[in-house]
């Protein structure tokens, strides 16, 4: 049995060789996620301003969600290579458009009666890109849903909805059921001997239910707070911006050579598992800001977890593409994030 992502970060954050936590930068970064709160620019309702994704109010939406995040992987493109674009956007929102495009042609990219036997013909054409270049890892993607949908199909009256309604708004439960039932889902490794888990999509996938719904009805979860962010390839490029999140020499002269890491290798789990612990101090440093306080009118366990940071996180790093392109992210070409 794998140890929980937050678990799992806590141990590796102690023992990590070539990753580390700075406290002045948690700091910082904790006044910056401050300050948007304040302003409201970070709020759990940023979720559905994005065109691509489905409103709450859309019946297919949990199921939409579903599709997205069991295929929210591997975006980033080789060094000097094109990127792959759909519509004018590139990465995750030329996916989200190439998903939308798609149910805009009339096929039912929710339904896994549909995307449990898609073919790689029709692969291609849903996620046809701009200048015939292809999106990355196309197989894994078609074995990925057919694998998800077969499982809905067979164990949950073919919708997700049956997935959430059997875990009574705990997200825990929730997380342990995609993990055991989604093998794609299963973001595992081996760490100084432990067994432990990261669980980027699977964790990424119940936050988007959660801000989708903004925590009422099927994003209804009483434990939200256990789920941490979501560890892909481009926040630690801004913990490491703020300073919250430090490399070694030789770990980021490897990552500025452009040498790809291992999946599973142990580089790439510390870089992973400490930005889960890192965002886990900024969270508890911004309640300690919000608590102190007595003027704000925030609630410190309402209005901040691990998710409204990422999604902060995320946004910033699009924001300010051009000034953190200095610092280089890792490159690791897997399934999991």
């Amino acid at each position: 049995m794998a140890l929980l992502p937050k678990e799992s970060a806590k141990l590796i954050a102690g023992l990590a060789k070539d990753v580390f936590i700075e406290q002045a930068g948690v700091k910082k970064l904790a006044l910056a996620i401050l300050d948007g709160l304040k302003t409201s620019k970070i709020s759990k309702g940023n979720f559905s301003q994005i065109r691509f994704h489905p409103k709450p109010d859309d019946p297919r939406a949990a199921d939409w969600i579903f599709v997205l995040d069991t295929l929210n992987f591997s975006f980033w493109t080789e060094t000097g290579a094109e990127k792959w674009s759909v519509n004018g956007e590139t990465g995750y929102f030329a996916f989200c458009a190439a998903v939308s495009r798609a149910i805009d042609e009339g096929k039912p990219m929710w339904d896994p009666k549909y995307y449990s036997q898609i073919t790689q013909q029709d692969a291609e054409i849903i996620f046809r890109g701009e200048d015939d270049v292809q999106i990355p890892l196309i197989h894994e993607r078609i074995k990925g849903l057919h694998e998800a949908g077969k499982i809905l199909l067979d164990k949950y009256k073919g919708t997700f909805v049956e997935c959430i309604k059997s875990c009574n708004g705990s997200a825990e439960k929730l997380l342990q059921l995609i993990v055991k039932e989604f093998e794609s889902y299963r973001d595992e490794a081996d760490y100084e001997g432990h067994r432990i888990s990261i669980y980027k999509r699977a964790q990424i996938l119940i936050g988007d239910i959660w801000a989708c719904f903004e925590g009422r009805g099927l994003g209804k979860f009483d434990d939200i707070d256990s789920i941490a962010m979501f560890a892909d390839y481009r926040i630690p490029q801004v913990l490491v911006h703020y300073g919250t999140m430090r490399y070694s020499d030789s770990l980021m002269s490897k990552l500025k050579s452009d040498e790809p890491l291992k999946q599973g290798s142990r580089e790439e789990v510390e870089i992973r598992a400490c930005s889960i612990e890192a965002v886990e101090r900024v969270c508890d440093e911004v309640r300690c800001l919000i608590a102190a306080d007595s003027k704000l009118d925030l609630n410190p366990s309402k209005d901040v977890n691990a998710i409204v940071i990422d999604h902060y996180l995320w946004d910033y790093r699009r924001e300010y593409a051009q000034e953190l392109e200095h610092i280089p992210f890792h490159k690791t070409r897997t399934i999991y994030y």
